[in-house]
């Protein structure tokens, strides 16, 4: 295996030595050359967890021996046992949270938070639609809208995926190769809908997730998965249907935050209370990395999968 000399960390970065690497969809869309990731080569990864080894002039926010994470980096490389990473993506991880844990949560947990508190603020006694319910972020989607008194209703490809959502605190399970879900829905909704739709798959999977979302609902999109999104004519959102679409990223959302430290501690607190429960589906050898991404776009793969230097 090829061995990289690292810089020492420059103004404002931190070296940091990675005890585990999440493994998320976009890291196949890098590979695949669909989003431009720059000069090659370069290590895949958006996601990690480790120790703070070394840090670069006017680092002030963490320490050296400290352990954090970071759930989305301007600059990918999270495939590494050792990085340099700006100082303002870091998360400082609290007691009872391991690194295994940290790079499982920290990308899902902080979409779930830009979700549930800029993009579409849920309340008490709405309805949601959660595609892959028992995928990665499926499973925090789920487990956060529950906590805030929401109904969840998700699609899951097999039996053993609806017991896991179901387990998390889904109302109401679809197995959508064994029925439609735009029909289940109304059906499960008395022909009202849901407030909210998250999706992940894109292609027709997004178009018809339009069809079972109440006026002045919102479809958001989350990945392609299953297919690029598809065009969407206006008037096909109203005025008589009266629809949003949102398709939010992670890395404007931590931009836009004054700091991303107290987000994370609301992330991080929900898995130390128990509300969120953080479900490590597969775990590889950083060297099996290709096995990671075989897994992840087999769908099979259930809650999250990382990497271990």
């Amino acid at each position: 295996m090829d061995h990289v000399s690292l810089q020492e960390p420059g103004p404002g970065e931190v070296l940091l030595r990675q005890e585990a690497a999440g493994v998320n969809f976009i890291d196949t869309y890098h590979r695949k050359g669909l989003f431009p990731i720059g000069e090659l080569p370069r290590a895949l990864g958006v996601e990690g967890a480790g120790v703070v080894e070394a840090i670069g002039p006017g680092v002030t926010s963490v320490r050296v021996g400290e352990r954090v994470s970071y759930p989305r980096s301007p600059v990918i490389g999270g495939y590494a046992s050792r990085r340099t990473i700006p100082e303002w993506l870091l998360m400082r991880l609290p007691d009872g949270i391991d690194t295994d844990t940290a790079a499982a949560i920290s990308l899902r947990g902080m979409t779930a938070h830009m979700l549930m508190s800029r993009v579409r603020p849920l309340n008490a006694g709405d309805t949601v639609l959660v595609h892959s319910a028992a995928g990665g972020l499926g499973l925090v989607l789920v487990q956060w809208a529950k906590a805030l008194g929401v109904r969840v209703i998700g699609t899951v490809g097999s039996p053993a995926k609806a017991d896991l959502a179901s387990s998390a605190g889904a109302d109401a399970v679809i197995l959508y190769k064994n029925a439609d879900f735009v029909e289940a829905t109304r059906e499960l909704t008395n022909g009202a809908g849901v407030d909210v739709v998250y999706d992940g798959v894109g292609g027709d999977n997004f178009t018809r997730s339009l069809a079972v979302i109440k006026p002045f609902g919102m479809a958001i999109n989350l990945g392609q998965s299953g297919g690029p999104l598809p065009t969407v004519g206006l008037a096909e959102l109203g005025p008589y249907q009266s629809l949003s679409v949102s398709v939010p990223g992670l890395s404007p959302y931590l931009r836009t935050l004054a700091a991303v430290q107290p987000a994370a501690d609301q992330v991080f607190a929900r898995v130390l209370d128990g509300t969120l429960k953080v479900h490590i589906g597969a775990r590889f050898p950083l060297a099996q990395a290709a096995d990671a991404h075989r897994l992840i776009e087999s769908a099979q793969s259930t809650g999250s999968i990382i990497l271990l230097p």
